[in-house]
Formats: structure tokens, sequence, C-alpha cells
């Protein structure tokens, strides 16, 4: 079933979302390997492509698991979890209609 990751980080975060990226790029690009991840990316801050210092209000990812529970267990292990970035994850399953 599909799952809805939706973060929102904490303010001034900027600094620990850059750092900790790589690795959390990583596991979305894992993610997409399986063939699990529909979309994902981060909320800009200003209505820009690129923000810049102006930095994310938070992500969402849209991907396959085999429960909420799993869901759940990955998005908890996430690196901007652990860096402090996000200040709270919102876990739902999703309906995907279109395309």
């Amino acid at each position: 079933m599909l799952y809805m990751i939706c973060a929102t980080d904490h303010p001034d975060s900027l600094e620990a979302r850059l750092a900790a990226r790589p690795d959390h790029l990583a596991r979305l690009v894992a993610l997409k390997e399986e063939g699990r991840l529909i979309m994902a990316g981060p909320f800009p801050a200003i209505d820009s492509e690129d923000p810049g210092p102006a930095g994310f209000t938070g992500s969402l990812v849209v991907a396959e698991f085999a429960s909420l529970e799993a869901a759940r267990e990955w998005a908890d292990a996430d690196p901007y979890v652990a860096a402090g970035v996000y200040q709270h994850v919102d876990i739902r399953p999703y309906k995907r209609v279109l395309p």
C-alpha cells in the first residue's frame, strides 16, 4: 500500500538539513531502485525553486510500504530525524487516483 510521509521542519534547521541531505537522499534512491518511490521532495520556504538561505519548511514522500508500521519505522530512521531537522512527521495511508 502507498503511504504519505509529510514532515515539518524545525525553524532554522537549514544547516542540519544540508549536512544530513546525502544520507537522506541515499535512502530515497534505495526506495526508487526498489520501485517503491512515487514522489519525494522538500517544501521551499519561499515561492522559489531554489530558496537559498530561506531554506525549507518540510518534506513529502509518497512510497509503498508493507504496512503503516513499516512506513513509520522507515520514517523514524530518516537521517533528518536523527539530525533534528524534523519537528513533526505525519504518516497516513495514501490512495493514488491520478495519474
